[in-house]
């Protein structure tokens, strides 16, 4: 991904085409500069039929089977006139599904006005979903964070701290426990959607952790592929901080701590650190303890609940005695 000169997120076209592995009906278009700007998608089953107010000519357009049925039912004088209004616009590209071959007629206007004539087999919804998928991601705001990010149990986990205070010897630890690392030192974070944040690693750090007096370490290399991941959803952060004896700190849990991302809420605890803490078992049990929290039994609630009853008890048996 990069950023064009407004600034805006874009994908190559010649990226998108490797990824979904389409096939290039129009090898005489350069393709270089061809970028993909909006995740959304389109099917030009109105335009085809001359409507074209309010077209998103900006976006992919997405041909499937009954475009196509329809586009066979016109005339040779209806093809040339209303393929050339459709091309003309600044179309990124077209991509047919189902391996259907467009009319030569199509292809030779394609040509002509330099838009991208795209094929795969995928069926027309499936392909919709995928692209749409991967284009969000792609294109989505992006950040960058100091921090470690681990998939531990399925949560994502982002580690964060001043610099050497043990997050990369914590993140080892809980590779060798059977978790995954996704990113060290670097986190990338998108915003795919008002509730997601996703996390990944610069290609130039991908899978490697710095180890102070040891240097770099390659984790897939060590470990296996089995223990790392390319991306993963950020569902809660671990801060790090050295520990100060005269900081209250939370020791029961009842009102979850959030901090903020892209305008996103992750839930976040403050972690103290001293001498004799196992960092990487905290970070186990507070990842095992927000899952459980996601499927419904929060343990801090039920310690609460315990209390008030056995105070409800106490009272009750104070009237009786009275």
């Amino acid at each position: 991904m990069t950023q064009n000169g407004e600034g805006m997120a874009s994908v190559s076209l010649n990226s998108v085409i490797e990824k979904m592995n389409l096939k290039n009906l129009t090898p005489e278009i350069d393709l270089k500069k061809k970028r993909i700007t909006l995740a959304e998608v389109n099917r030009p089953a109105l335009p085809l039929a001359g409507y074209f107010e309010n077209f998103a000519a900006s976006r992919m357009q997405i041909i499937g089977f009954v475009e196509t049925a329809y586009m066979e039912g016109l005339t040779v004088e209806q093809k040339h006139d209303i393929y050339e209004k459709l091309l003309s616009y600044e179309i990124p590209c077209i991509v047919f599904c189902r391996e259907i071959q467009p009319d030569e007629i199509f292809l030779e206007t394609a040509i002509r006005n330099q838009v991208p004539i795209l094929m795969t087999s995928k069926s027309t919804s499936s392909f919709m979903a995928e692209i749409i998928r991967w284009l969000s991601v792609k294109l989505a705001p992006c950040i960058s964070v100091h921090g470690v990010l681990m998939d531990i149990y399925g949560i994502g986990v982002l580690i964060t701290g001043e610099s050497g205070i043990g997050k990369s010897e914590a993140a080892l630890e809980l590779i060798k426990r059977g978790h995954r690392l996704v990113t060290d030192d670097v986190v990338e974070l998108r915003k795919v959607s008002d509730d997601t944040l996703v996390g990944s690693a610069p290609d130039i750090t991908k899978h490697f952790i710095e180890l102070r007096g040891i240097g770099i370490v390659d984790v897939k290399a060590l470990f296996g592929a089995a223990a790392v991941m390319d991306t993963q959803q950020v569902n809660m952060v671990i801060r790090l901080e050295d520990w100060d004896k005269d900081k209250e700190y939370d020791r029961l849990g009842l009102e979850e701590n959030y901090t903020e991302y892209l305008g996103n809420k992750v839930v976040c605890h403050t972690l103290p650190i001293r001498p004799g803490r196992n960092l990487a078992i905290i970070c186990e049990s507070a990842a095992a303890n927000h899952r459980q929290k996601q499927m419904g039994y929060n343990a801090a609630k039920e310690l609460y609940a315990r209390v008030q009853n056995s105070l409800a008890k106490r009272r009750e048996e104070d009237e009786e005695d009275e």
